[in-house]
């Protein structure tokens, strides 16, 4: 996470208000945003960690005036823009439709009920040798920002940043978003979930005792 997208236990952001459960989309064009974003997707241009990764590329303004949906459909268009998938023109309505060589790639409407149940595993066999098990304690390096590339994607928060935990569980090995995110290979590494106190975490926490699980790369991680 980075810039304006990293709002985990930052403050001034008003309220969190819990919805029903039963609510899914709150508009018309919510569901096409979701429809719209698989059927791009399917098109084997980028993958989910470059998606994220262009949300958070919105200027600050945009990003937090936008919607959630609206946020989807914007790194959709710099993506598809970006990739070589269609030309500015084009996306504006001003140029005249060409064929694509992506065509046989379109999902088909009988196809996506089958995609939505693979979902996209991210688990992949690794090299790399777990260092931490079960009940080990860990301290998450001090900085959080992607050490492969400046400025780029990354799945540890500011604010767990430099903080002491304990490992809950290791997931096994899976890609890692920090190279994955920008084309560099999916250098799969062991995942842990890791428990905070949320005392380590924040410095007047409502419920001390409380605690926050967060899924982690071994390369955030440190011995104490």
């Amino acid at each position: 996470m980075t810039r304006v997208h990293d709002m985990g236990g930052r403050f001034g952001d008003g309220t969190v208000t819990p919805e029903d459960d039963d609510v899914i989309f709150h508009a018309d064009w919510h569901p096409r945003a979701l429809a719209l974003t698989l059927a791009t997707g399917a098109l084997g241009k980028w993958n989910i960690d470059v998606s994220r990764h262009a949300r958070e590329c919105l200027s600050p303004t945009d990003y937090a005036q936008f919607t959630y949906y609206e946020k989807w459909i914007a790194g959709v268009a710099d993506m598809l823009v970006a990739r070589g998938v269609v030309t500015r023109e084009e996306l504006a309505g001003k140029a005249d439709p060409t064929s694509s060589p992506l065509a046989e790639k379109t999902l088909k409407a009988q196809q996506v009920a089958g995609v939505l149940a693979r979902g996209g595993p991210a688990d992949r066999p690794s090299d790399i040798v777990p260092l931490f098990a079960p009940g080990d304690g860990i301290v998450t390096r001090k900085q959080p920002e992607n050490t492969i590339v400046p400025g780029g994607h990354t799945r540890l928060p500011a604010y767990a940043a430099g903080a002491k935990g304990r490992v809950l569980r290791l997931h096994g090995t899976h890609v890692l978003p920090d190279s994955n995110a920008h084309d560099l290979g999916e250098a799969p590494e062991p995942l842990y979930a890791v428990a905070f106190p949320a005392s380590e975490l924040w410095a007047h926490p409502e419920h001390p005792r409380d605690e926050v699980v967060l899924d982690l790369w071994q390369s955030y991680l440190e011995a104490p």
